[in-house]
């Protein structure tokens, strides 16, 4: 028994911080929405078609970041400083690379993949008008890619060293400058301009230079506490070994997270089938879900720095049963958060000025959302236990490949060829996680995942 409260402890230890941050920078961003939204339902949905395929991006740093993290996780349970360094080399690489993929994409193709979105449903939404938003919202949005990315390469080396405080540190600056950007810019507060979508996006971008800045200043001023910053900048050299190793390993995970966001990109085209006031009435249920959803975030992100230290000092007699007290743990923890989810649903939609038809499809969303919850927090704690003993081509089958391949043609038939309201549709897409839920369990189970990966020769 003390040793399942040490571990509840130490999982609690790494993900507090996380679910701090994660839940101030989404309550934060959800007061943002509520300000863009109370401009009007035109500039919220175009917010939320950009935001939805800059996600995109979003993830495949993520993945990128998440792929070299496996192995900064096992160096750090070994104490290797120098494998540390090389894999914090490797991020910042990864990251250049996909800015400039990034901005080439969206430079060329954004405004046609915009207009993907755009279906109007009886004078809802005016689709003109919200391309219009979108295209002023995207090219401010594009200048902080630079910022987003190198504080993830910074952010993803020190929590998977142990170190949340100083992420969510940086973050907190960064939703303050945003939160107070965003007031003053969007409605023309303390003799600025009133600038709207493009006000809310100069705020944003602003508040991830100041990330950056917080971030990287104290991790260069640390470096007793951070050994793997000295000489990191010295060279870009890696080891052959190590880098074959992590493209093999880290290939499916960023492949994976980018495939992923697709497929939401893609499944939310789908539901965009019903009209602008489905577009709308999702980017009103997202903004409080994630807000919610800060738990299962941080649980999984704390399952698999945990599970992966334990594999990287050896521990493999008992990282089998840690992953499914884990599990359990993060089960509970988001059935309490879903049901606090349950009851705010009913009453959040209003505080927006939309349409009342919008705001009540919203407050079933977020309903739905809520009674789900449990469901996706098992199949995100297997992801993450997998994910950790470097098996990233069965969480990539287990993840992208599931929604691409499942639940995406769910949703596309349902979207073209009947007339299912929004409601049940997004019920039947989301109850396939069950599937998911059943095969993470039976892979957790068989400990196929049970790996140390941080061989290389120097």
């Amino acid at each position: 028994m003390d040793n399942v409260k040490h571990l509840y402890k130490r999982a609690l230890q790494i993900a507090v911080p996380i679910m701090i941050q994660s839940g101030i920078t989404n309550f934060v961003s959800m007061l943002d929405n509520i300000m863009v939204g109370r401009v009007g339902t035109d500039p919220m949905s175009a917010v939320a078609i950009v935001n939805q395929l800059m996600f995109v991006w979003y993830l495949a740093i993520f993945g990128g970041m998440s792929g070299i993290g496996i192995f900064t996780a096992q160096f750090c349970g070994k104490k290797d400083h120098e494998g540390t360094r090389y894999t914090f080399r490797m991020m910042l690489m990864l990251s250049a690379i996909l800015i400039v993929i990034g901005l080439i994409v969206f430079r060329a193709a954004g405004p046609q993949l915009i207009t993907f979105y755009l279906h109007e449903d009886g004078g809802v939404g005016n689709a003109a008008a919200t391309l219009g938003f979108a295209r002023s919202y995207l090219g401010v949005m594009l200048i902080g890619f630079l910022p987003f990315a190198v504080s993830q390469s910074y952010s993803t080396v020190l929590r998977n060293s142990g170190e949340t405080v100083i992420p969510m540190t940086a973050s907190l600056s960064a939703v303050a400058v945003n939160l107070i950007g965003n007031y003053i810019l969007i409605y023309g507060k303390l003799g600025a301009p009133a600038l709207g979508v493009t006000g809310a996006a100069i705020a944003t971008v602003a508040s991830r230079f100041v990330e950056l800045a917080v971030i990287v200043i104290y991790t260069h001023r640390s470096h007793a506490k951070f050994p793997f910053i000295e000489g990191a900048f010295r060279s870009l050299r890696v080891p052959k070994s190590l880098l074959v190793s992590c493209i093999k390993k880290g290939s499916p995970l960023l492949l994976n997270e980018t495939l992923w966001a697709l497929a939401m990109a893609l499944l939310t085209q789908c539901y965009s089938f019903r009209g602008l006031s489905v577009v709308a009435s999702m980017n009103i249920s997202n903004t409080i879900s994630n807000v919610f959803n800060a738990t299962l975030i941080s649980m999984g992100s704390a399952i698999g720095i945990l599970l992966g230290q334990e594999l990287g000092m050896g521990h493999f007699d008992t990282v089998r049963k840690d992953a499914g007290r884990l599990a359990l743990f993060a089960v509970l923890l988001c059935a309490v958060g879903a049901a606090a989810l349950f009851i705010v649903g009913g009453f959040f939609p209003h505080v927006y000025r939309t349409s009342p038809e919008i705001q009540n499809t919203a407050a079933g969303l977020i309903r739905i959302t809520a009674l789900i919850t449990p469901i996706n927090a098992y199949s995100n704690a297997a992801y993450f236990t997998i994910r950790s003993g470097g098996k990233t081509f069965i969480t990539f089958l287990f993840d992208s490949v599931f929604q691409l391949c499942v639940c995406f043609p769910v949703a596309y038939v349902l979207a073209h060829f009947t007339a299912v309201p929004i409601l049940t549709m997004y019920l039947i897409v989301m109850l396939l996680d069950l599937i998911k839920c059943t095969i993470g369990f039976i892979l957790v189970r068989k400990g196929v995942w049970i790996n140390d990966i941080t061989r290389y020769e120097a």
